[in-house]
């Protein structure tokens, strides 16, 4: 029997799921091809995508009051004409990330739609797109699992990658690109926690057979089978989607009991918040335990609610808050994981602004909403980068206009030290060296 298993589409295709079968969405290549070259700042990269467009007008410069008490200074406080629409949430304790952070507060996506995918693509490649994409096809260009991967040392696993999206869509095509020379190979796992946990996936992946072992060894011929007569979607190569059986067991071991868990209702509100979770703060639930059982290398989460600001603006401010919370929350959990703590550098950006003028529609307290059409203020976004004394220079707020979304890549390359093996001309940005100690 072979040491590897090709991902493939068996749970997909044959609608069964038994104790050996893989049970995450992807589960890809274990090992790399070359060795990192560069001296790391951490051994770890968190990076929230607070997606969704969110203003700058809202955020950073707080004029319905500071809405992200937990990642900027100053006390919750909320412009009483939205207030009675803003539900309640509990206070962190600790200071705000600001003050362990460098924030880039003019911050800008400077070129291509402002639409969520090419936002999103923008972020993940370190490239521009100047049309609208094909939102079923990956990227041109490589992504941050790409280069991660090829160019950082060969000693870790593909577990060492997470890309978790909180609305599946076309966000699973942002995980490797069509470029020559990377792709599947180099991808990361994939979940969208509200789909395969909490929702249709609930169903199919939480009441698996057990099998013995001499049933085991036939289950895994008959997968064999099916994985080599089943062919793959056109983007992938079917020879380098392979997981080793070590891997291929942690990750069904991991899925399986967060299914118990939330079958069990103890995932029904993990936070205790009063109101009830959001779709967001799921997410980034989700993204802790990943964070928890396998302390990645490099995990990068959005959070999508603030969407909403299309047709009501105060509900857009509430899940602005509440994404807020979740990134703070975030932060603690990560503090308070042994091997993340401290050897973690958090980033955390929008994928683009929105309007400076409203539409013409009003939420229930007589606030406009607002869209994304690519005028100047929807490209005005922030950055912030935390992490730990003596590698983040902490409490900066640097409002110059400075730093774009394609800085972001080379930034995560830079802390884990593979910045310098990316071939010349493949980055169209920079590293954002001024929060580095």
């Amino acid at each position: 029997m072979s040491n590897y298993i090709p991902r493939r589409s068996f749970l997909k295709k044959t609608a069964a799921v038994a104790a050996g079968a893989i049970v995450a969405p992807y589960i890809l290549p274990s090992g790399r091809l070359f060795a990192a070259t560069g001296t790391r700042v951490a051994n770890h990269v968190v990076f929230c995508l607070f997606a969704g467009g969110i203003r700058n007008i809202e955020s950073v410069q707080k004029q319905r009051g500071n809405l992200m008490p937990s990642l900027l200074n100053g006390g919750a406080s909320v412009d009483p004409a939205i207030a009675a629409g803003m539900d309640a949430l509990p206070t962190l304790p600790g200071a705000s990330l600001q003050s362990q952070a460098t924030l880039f507060s003019q911050f800008r996506y400077g070129q291509g739609p402002t639409g969520h995918f090419n936002g999103h693509s923008t972020a993940m490649t370190g490239n521009y797109t100047l049309q609208d994409l094909n939102i079923k096809e990956p990227p041109k260009m490589p992504t941050v699992f790409e280069y991660y991967r090829k160019h950082s040392d060969p000693n870790h696993a593909a577990l060492e990658a997470w890309w978790i999206s909180n609305s599946l869509g076309p966000y699973p095509s942002l995980n490797f690109s069509t470029f020559p020379g990377y792709g599947s190979l180099y991808g990361a796992n994939f979940i969208q926690p509200d789909t395969i946990i909490s929702g249709d996936g609930f169903t199919a992946l939480s009441n698996p057979k057990v099998f013995n072992s001499a049933e085991q060894t036939q289950i895994n011929k008959l997968r064999n089978f099916f994985d080599d007569s089943f062919s793959l979607d056109a983007q992938v190569d079917a020879a380098s989607v392979r997981n080793t059986l070590t891997d291929s067991d942690q990750l069904q071991a991991f899925i399986r009991q967060q299914l118990l868990n939330a079958s069990s209702g103890q995932y029904d509100n993990p936070w205790g918040i009063s109101t009830g979770m959001n779709g967001d703060m799921r997410n980034v639930f989700y993204a802790e335990k990943v964070i928890q059982e396998i302390k990645p290398e490099l995990l990068v989460v959005n959070m999508q609610g603030v969407d909403i600001c299309h047709s009501n603006f105060t509900d857009y401010c509430n899940n602005l808050r509440k994404a807020d919370y979740a990134v703070g929350h975030l932060w603690q959990t990560i503090q308070n994981t042994p091997g993340m703590a401290n050897d973690t550098i958090l980033i955390v950006a929008p994928e683009h602004g929105r309007n400076l003028e409203p539409n013409t529609i009003l939420d229930s307290f007589g606030q406009p909403a607002i869209d994304h059409t690519s005028d100047a203020t929807s490209r005005e976004i922030f950055c912030m980068v935390v992490g730990p004394a003596g590698k983040i220079v902490q409490g900066q707020n640097i409002t110059q206009i400075t730093g774009e979304s394609i800085d972001i890549v080379p930034t995560i390359a830079h802390v884990l030290g593979f910045k310098d093996s990316i071939p010349a001309g493949m980055l169209a940005g920079r590293v954002l060296n001024e929060a580095f100690v």
